[in-house]
């Protein structure tokens, strides 16, 4: 081993990590931090209020997640598990059910300190009776938290951390308020950490005199995302859809369209062409979102269809596609959205397909992003450069 390697591995945050955390990284097949984790566990570590951002499929979840357990883990030997060592010490607000259940996921996959999931929509009776067994690191929405503590269910006297995922969207109009209230509800001495991939002027606002750390950009929409458009009319969209994915037979593919309404139309006349797909938005149960997250994990679906609110944030490796069906008003839903591909170092390609109207905003996007647009079309069943 050379003098370089060796300081390399001598110098990997994980070092800062207990055995335990990191025999079950090695078993997820991590072995070195990402740039974000890199910066952020030694802050954490140190019980620093941060606010950060990070590019789409940075790890910015285990960025806080790994210090936060070994926080806890810290902590839990000094108190030599006396009985308040079993009240909840870390609490993880995220916007979405879908979000909130893949951050549970990711602690237990690198925890075996019981966790639980409180999200609105679910029997809130079950979710106090969960809170009885002590899980010590809770995730849910920001509503039914409130809720829960009000209630006096959910006990926040032992609470060293709160963070807030993708805080940008928990400071928007719809979802303040209850943000708010369960910051407002937290114990003087808690950690605060909020992160996103895009920290906005209302979330630098909301965590006013906390540091912010902003990572510089590592240009994965430039570098690693191709991005295409191909023109179509509003009312050939989505059979352009289908021509494009029978030409390009891809492998895992995300479909994003701003209104709910057309999730479902997008399904039922892919299926209606025997397109095996899966539809996925805010308005349908728990169950049924679950599922259709599952069947797409899993690789038994090759295709989710699904609104912007439904899928933000989710991390779901190896998709390869990202099919935007319009051009959302918001930037940051473009960004968020082209970021579900090209995860974790890979590639990946984000298509547009739109009408002159929103083509025209694209080429906009184009120059302000940096990014490099490739118009296309489908000829003859192949997905060609635009003849002439």
């Amino acid at each position: 081993m050379n003098n370089q390697t060796e300081n390399n591995e001598n110098n990997n945050v994980f070092n800062l990590l207990s055995d335990s955390i990191n025999e079950k990284l090695k078993a997820l097949e991590i072995t070195k931090p990402t740039k974000v984790q890199e910066k952020l566990i030694p802050q954490i570590l140190e019980g620093k209020n941060v606010v950060f951002q990070s590019e789409t499929g940075t790890g910015k979840t285990y960025a806080f997640l790994l210090p936060l357990i070994q926080r806890l883990e810290n902590e839990q030997n000094e108190e030599n598990q006396n009985k308040d060592s079993q009240n909840v010490k870390i609490l993880i607000i995220a916007p979405t059910f879908e979000l909130a259940s893949q951050i549970n996921g990711a602690a237990k996959a690198i925890t075996d300190k019981k966790t639980a999931l409180l999200i609105g929509g679910a029997p809130i009776k079950r979710q106090i009776e969960v809170l009885k067994e002590k899980p010590q690191i809770v995730t849910g929405t920001a509503a039914r938290i409130a809720e829960l503590i009000r209630l006096k269910k959910l006990k926040t006297n032992d609470i060293f951390a709160c963070v807030f995922d993708e805080c940008d969207r928990l400071v928007k109009k719809e979802a303040f308020a209850d943000t708010e209230e369960v910051r407002g509800l937290m114990p003087a001495k808690t950690q605060f950490i909020a992160c996103s991939a895009t920290i906005n002027k209302a979330v630098k606002l909301f965590f006013v005199g906390i540091e912010n750390e902003i990572l510089p950009p590592e240009d994965v929409l430039k570098k690693n995302i191709t991005h295409i458009a191909l023109y179509a009319e509003q009312r050939d969209k989505i059979e352009t859809l289908r021509k494009y994915l029978a030409a390009e037979k891809p492998e895992k593919v995300l479909v994003f369209t701003s209104r709910a309404d057309q999730v479902e139309n997008i399904y039922s006349k892919l299926k209606y062409k025997n397109i095996e797909c899966m539809a996925l938005h805010a308005k349908a149960d728990k169950q049924s979102r679950k599922a259709a997250i599952d069947k797409f994990r899993s690789g038994k679906t090759k295709i989710l269809i699904t609104s912007d609110l439904a899928a933000r944030g989710l991390d779901i490796q190896n998709i390869t596609h990202v099919i935007q069906m319009d051009l959302p008003d918001d930037e940051d839903f473009f960004i968020h959205r082209s970021g579900r591909t090209a995860r974790a170092g890979k590639t990946g390609i984000n298509l547009v397909i739109g009408d002159e109207y929103e083509l025209n905003k694209y080429a906009a996007l184009e120059k302000k992003l940096g990014i490099i647009v490739y118009p296309k079309e489908i000829y003859a069943g192949k997905v060609i450069k635009p003849r002439e």
